[in-house]
């Protein structure tokens, strides 16, 4: 059986909580079928926080990151556990010099829209939810993409379409959004892990898997 290919996950997480995406990953890993045929390892820029008790709940190797977040912090890091991907599942620090067909990322809302600096967890939902009641959009999303050097930008992978309802409330739109999160992450990466979806020269390619990015046009 071949070896499994190792993903460092960037989980930032707080002081209490989050995590709950990595965790999801991880159990993912575990289940029969498995979603995912990866190992992890996983770092957090808390010492003690969320991320950290799912880690040794979970028996996953964890390093607290304290920065700085340069692309030779980054990168020290890939080396030093020889990791073959790197996910970023609610890191919320610049993502430098790293291989962008290598390096994925997760983001709670359509991109380009409704990411960049500060646009993050239930800052997204606030956005999308005005942006919803002034009639500009009827849907939200889940965006992964490749990472390149700037906030949430990159060539697209999925951007999985999420319908909002007439009553949602930005916490109401955050809990479905995030078990939206939860199903496709594992299956999306796993895809990419075993080179069914790839980047090259700047472009995405699907190969036996369908490409599932919903029009702009479809937004509105």
């Amino acid at each position: 059986m071949d070896k499994k290919k190792l993903v460092l996950v960037l989980a930032a997480g707080d002081k209490i909580g989050g995590g709950s995406g990595f965790q999801e990953m991880v159990e993912q890993s575990r289940t029969s079928p498995a979603i995912i045929q990866a190992d992890f390892v996983v770092i957090s820029n808390h010492a003690s926080g969320g991320v950290y008790k799912k880690a040794m709940m979970l028996n996953i190797p964890f390093e607290h990151w304290p920065g700085p977040y340069t692309a030779e912090g980054y990168q020290s890091l890939v080396k030093k556990y020889q990791a073959d991907y790197v996910m970023c599942s609610g890191w919320l620090k610049l993502v430098q010099g790293l291989a962008p067909e290598k390096t994925i990322n997760i983001h709670p809302g359509p991109l380009p829209e409704f990411g960049g600096p500060g646009m993050y967890g239930h800052h997204v939902h606030e956005a999308v939810i005005k942006a919803f009641r002034e009639g500009k959009i009827k849907q939200s999303a889940v965006s992964m993409h490749f990472v390149n050097h700037l906030f949430d930008d990159g060539p697209m992978i999925a951007k999985i379409p999420i319908l909002i309802r007439p009553d949602d409330t930005s916490e109401t739109l955050g809990v479905r959004v995030n078990k939206i999160e939860h199903g496709w992450q594992s299956y999306i990466l796993n895809e990419v892990i075993h080179g069914r979806i790839y980047l090259l020269n700047g472009a995405v390619y699907y190969t036996n898997a369908q490409p599932l990015i919903s029009k702009a046009s479809e937004e509105r």
